[in-house]
């Protein structure tokens, strides 16, 4: 159920909206690792690409990864002007007008996988479209409001890119990028658990059923821990499958360690101190993420 806010209608809105304001509606900081992520998936991916046609593959990913990102923020306005982390976005703020940002997110999206059939393959069309209709009817749309399983869920969205980018390349899918779509998988409930635990208040403000919400800080923290070891195990899956070397099982298996440690230390820490814990494991697991597929970069090209 949508929540309703009187100062969410367009009638109210009155702020001119800006270039800036545009490129906040595509969630720039979630279309960066998007980017980042696809760019390793095509330099993983054996075979040759254009140079060119791996620049528009890149364009095309991070136009559909902010198209979601329009989409989302328009359908979510309500709930966005309820939360400190959220109601400067320019939708809530009144800097864009709701419609404006569904038809910007629309035509952004459309014209990202029509771009992205012509330059490299029909396929990889077809996931990319996938990923933004998932990450708005599956997450957005059915799960977000009504079960606190929606980040397990619906992380699959953010998992794509990888794939995604190793189909622009070979046409086809294989284990090697399922299996970089697993690690992400795996990784976005820890991730997203460690910011629900100190942003619960404004969650439970907003009726968004995020696990701490639902269950509380002490099932969020276990299942935080849960997860993460099951992390470990998946993300170095790539070794054990032999497409990746020794280098990979170290560093891997350091970044892994760290991760633990971090979701250990909010498993046993006090209430007090939830709020930097959990904000450590945040801010490390970005970095994680970054770690772990520039170690299979470098390995590749080394």
């Amino acid at each position: 159920m949508k929540v309703d806010s009187l100062n969410n209608t367009d009638e109210f809105r009155k702020e001119d909206s800006s270039v800036e304001d545009y490129i906040s509606l595509l969630k720039p900081r979630v279309m960066i690792l998007a980017i980042f992520s696809s760019i390793c998936g095509l330099i993983l991916a054996p075979g040759n690409i254009h140079p060119f046609l791996s620049f528009v593959a890149i364009i095309c990913i991070s136009m559909g990864a902010g198209a979601s990102g329009a989409i989302n923020m328009w359908y979510d306005k309500d709930i966005d002007s309820l939360m400190n982390r959220t109601k400067n976005r320019p939708v809530p703020r009144g800097a864009i007008f709701s419609n404006n940002a569904l038809g910007f997110g629309v035509v952004l999206g459309l014209l990202s996988v029509l771009l992205l059939g012509l330059a490299t393959n029909y396929f990889a069309a077809f996931l990319l479209a996938s990923s933004i209709i998932f990450y708005i009817l599956i997450y957005t749309i059915w799960l977000k409001r009504r079960t606190h399983h929606n980040i397990v869920i619906g992380g699959a969205a953010g998992a794509f890119p990888p794939v995604i980018g190793w189909v622009c390349v070979t046409g086809e899918l294989s284990l090697y990028p399922m299996l970089l779509f697993l690690t992400i998988f795996f990784w976005t409930p820890p991730h997203f658990w460690a910011l629900s635990l100190y942003k619960d208040v404004e969650y439970s403000k907003a009726n968004i059923p995020m696990l701490p919400v639902v269950k509380g800080q002490k099932e969020t923290k276990q299942q935080i821990l849960i997860y993460s070891l099951i992390l470990f195990f998946v993300s170095l899956l790539p070794y054990y499958y032999g497409f990746a070397k020794e280098q990979f099982l170290v560093f891997g298996i350091l970044i892994n360690l760290i991760f633990l440690l971090f979701s250990y230390r909010i498993l046993v820490c006090d209430n007090n101190n939830t709020e930097k814990k959990a904000s450590e494991l945040f801010k490390f697991s970005i970095l994680y993420l970054y770690f772990y597929f520039i170690i299979l970069v470098v390995e590749k090209l080394t």
